[in-house]
């Protein structure tokens, strides 16, 4: 399983997405559609430079998030509910791809992680990224 997920990311890291012209990703957790921020609530990716390891292999993980975020949204316009303000100004809001939950894909996929300290919203999506994926 390892090998499959490692595979999986070198060929997301070389292929390029091209997104519709009024959204742009900034990063695993925030896009902007039409020069409005959103940051996705209630879970968390890595940074975009940051680096984590996987038997002590170095992922580019915040790259990484960013990349499959970019892929998973491809050429569609997120439809976003809003639930609020962070104290950056950004639009808090989860966010939807033909109908599915961009969060929810990334914390069942592993890219982002439940933001605990805000909301349990996202933990049974964690755990079920914990049981599909082997981590050890």
């Amino acid at each position: 399983m390892k090998k499959i997920f490692l595979i999986f990311s070198f060929i997301l890291i070389f292929c390029n997405y091209s997104l519709a012209e009024n959204i742009r990703v900034i990063d695993g957790d925030t896009i902007e559609i039409n020069k409005e921020k959103i940051r996705f609530a209630n879970i968390d990716t890595p940074e975009i430079k940051q680096i984590c390891f996987l038997d002590s292999i170095e992922i580019f993980c915040g790259n990484l998030a960013t990349i499959v975020l970019k892929a998973k949204i491809g050429q569609e316009i997120p439809q976003c509910k809003r639930e609020g303000e962070d104290h950056y100004k950004r639009i808090l809001a989860e966010c939807f791809v033909n109908g599915e939950s961009l969060s929810k894909f990334l914390v069942r996929s592993g890219y982002a992680f439940a933001f605990r300290k805000y909301s349990d919203k996202f933990i049974e999506d964690e755990n079920f990224s914990y049981e599909r994926w082997d981590y050890n």
